[in-house]
């Protein structure tokens, strides 16, 4: 049973891995994904796909705003401290001002 458990969580990184690669260059991982330790691996996946989706900075930012509080409160009943980060992941939808 014991090399059972650890075949299917062989399995489950490959699939994780997989999901993570297709669909954009951006990937939701530890360094840029507040609440990352608080999140599922199903949690995971569906957070990066969500992101990628986006075509609109206010929806993306109105994601992430919510995001972030989720985490923080999941954070707060762990007596944890979630770290800042840097990178806005929906910067890049922003209108840039008169470019098409």
């Amino acid at each position: 049973m014991h090399s059972v458990g650890k075949t299917l969580a062989a399995f489950a990184l490959t699939i994780v891995a997989e999901a993570a690669q297709a669909g954009g260059p951006w990937h939701a991982n530890e360094g840029n994904t507040r609440g990352w330790m608080l999140m599922s691996p199903a949690e995971r996946i569906d957070h990066q796909a969500k992101i990628r989706s986006f075509t609109n900075f206010d929806d993306c930012r109105a994601y992430q705003i919510a995001h972030h509080k989720l985490m923080q409160e999941r954070a707060e009943r762990r007596g944890l401290t979630l770290p800042e980060h840097g990178h806005d992941v929906c910067e890049h939808l922003r209108p840039s001002g008169g470019h098409d």
